[in-house]
């Protein structure tokens, strides 16, 4: 049977896995202690009746043992929840260790009260808007940094042998199994990239080719652009009264535009002896040649 006595004896001075000596005095880690001092009364193990108060999830709940229940270990301790109100906390700590020593009675309450204390200062410090202090994890900083250089290294590496092996495979150093220490992937993907530079150049050489007609109408025009300055050189460089330059003038004009329009029709003819498939020079041609005497108005044309 259980005996308190013999078990505070061995536990005092033999052996105790829950005692802690420092220099202010002996100490029970034990989380059923009321006190957290390591004494008779206070010593969860060797009281075979005994009570306390835990808190769980923010609840306060009394425990209590008694020597009934000693033989059986997984209900050893009896649970009551306490209301979150303080007074009916009390009145139900009384209701139920109504029969128990005064001692333990007055230690359980001043447990309450204490933890009590320590909840309300919990919501005021909540409550309150203050600085978050956070450590800075230098080791997982310097990891980052190490890791992303040698990434940077890497893709730089990868870089400079993408283009030198680029520039062997154009000057010709390598056909295509003379490789093999380095990765296929990549040397596909440069031949890949050899093969489509290539077409894309011979789809910038394709030009587009488009057929329009001729327009015979501007070769008029510039004839008449040309009577115009003419006109305009003969009237700046003449010489002598209003007559004889009105005169000379209108002379020079219909010859010069008799010529131009012979010469107009004999070119318009050979293009048209071109267009038919007929040779101008092979076969006779006809012109029509207009011969101008001293007087303007009296003209002769000939067939040659």
């Amino acid at each position: 049977m259980q005996h308190d006595e013999v078990i505070w004896q061995v536990i005092r001075h033999n052996h105790c896995s829950f005692m802690a000596k420092i220099t202010t005095g002996i100490f029970c880690r034990n989380p059923y202690s009321i006190t957290g001092i390591c004494n008779r009364s206070s010593c969860p193990l060797a009281n075979s009746r005994y009570a306390t108060i835990r808190e769980d999830n923010g609840v306060f709940y009394l425990y209590m043992k008694t020597i009934e229940r000693a033989h059986m270990p997984k209900d050893l301790w009896e649970r009551v929840k306490l209301p979150r109100n303080y007074e009916q906390a009390l009145e139900v700590i009384d209701k139920n260790l109504m029969y128990w020593p005064k001692i333990l009675l007055h230690k359980i309450k001043q447990r309450l009260t204490k933890m009590t204390q320590m909840r309300i200062r919990m919501r005021k410090l909540a409550l309150k808007t203050r600085e978050k202090i956070t450590t800075l994890p230098r080791k997982e900083v310097k990891r980052e940094a190490r890791r992303e250089e040698k990434a940077e290294k890497a893709a730089v590496l990868e870089k400079s042998i993408e283009k030198e092996l680029l520039a062997r495979l154009k000057e010709g150093l390598y056909k295509q199994d003379d490789i093999i220490n380095y990765p296929f992937e990549e040397y596909n993907k440069i031949i890949e990239m050899e093969k489509s530079q290539p077409a894309e150049e011979e789809d910038e050489m394709e030009e587009e080719i488009e057929y329009v007609e001729g327009a015979y109408d501007e070769l008029e025009e510039e004839d008449d652009i040309e009577d115009f300055g003419a006109y305009a050189i003969d009237e700046s460089q003449g010489n002598g009264s209003d007559d004889e330059l009105d005169g000379s003038a209108e002379d020079e004009e219909t010859k010069a535009r008799d010529q131009r329009k012979a010469k107009r029709k004999s070119t318009l003819a050979s293009k048209k002896l071109e267009k038919d498939g007929l040779d101008p020079k092979s076969k006779k041609t006809r012109v029509l040649v207009e011969v101008e005497h001293d007087d303007a108005d009296e003209r002769q044309r000939a067939i040659l």
